[in-house]
């Protein structure tokens, strides 16, 4: 996210002119707010939140993709049977 330094606020003049800053968050204009000179909260546009969540679950595909590529690459074959590895590590299934 590219933000101008001029869209950048400090909390109190977030605080006071937030009917100004939210509506020209909803025409696309992002906002950083500033307390004590640190950066602390974005205000963006619903339009970026929402692309940003479909990025999160894009990232959360792609994971789970490399995971079952990983696995694919890896796997032997040999399959074992869940009373053969309770057994294994001295587990009664019955208790």
């Amino acid at each position: 996210m590219k933000t101008d330094t001029r869209d950048m606020v400090s909390a109190t003049v977030a605080a006071r002119d937030f009917s100004r800053i939210s509506s020209e968050a909803a025409q696309g204009r992002t906002f950083v707010v500033v307390r004590n000179n640190e950066p602390t909260v974005a205000i963006v546009p619903v339009s970026q939140m929402e692309r940003l969540d479909r990025i999160d679950e894009l990232e959360d595909d792609m994971r789970l993709l490399s995971v079952a590529l990983a696995r694919m690459g890896t796997d032997d074959g040999v399959r074992h049977s869940l009373d053969d590895v309770a057994a294994e590590f001295g587990v009664d299934l019955d208790d």
